[in-house]
């Protein structure tokens, strides 16, 4: 394998896994809860609304929230890391 497409495997890995926690507490999941005035809270408003006043467990909401508070699991980490390999390949074959 191309020493450059490794690279970009890699880093496209390890950027996702570094980047995943500040993207959610960016967007207001964080470890304190769904911070006030957020694009969380307005997720949160709408799948409420949706589910007749309650945020559905596992709903996308419920676990993003989950991940903001906790961090990400190790089977997320791996999911997430696999998705940024993908995407770093696909940088790769577009270079």
């Amino acid at each position: 394998m191309d020493p450059w497409t490794i690279a970009y495997v890699v880093g496209g890995a390890v950027g996702t896994v570094v980047a995943a926690p500040v993207v959610l507490g960016a967007v207001g999941f964080t470890s304190a809860g769904i911070a006030a005035g957020s694009y969380a809270a307005g997720m949160m408003s709408a799948a409420a609304v949706a589910n007749g006043g309650a945020v559905a467990a596992g709903s996308t909401v419920a676990v993003l929230q989950a991940a903001g508070a906790a961090g990400l699991s190790t089977a997320a980490t791996a999911a997430v890391a696999g998705v940024g390999a993908v995407v770093g390949a696909a940088v790769d074959a577009a270079t």
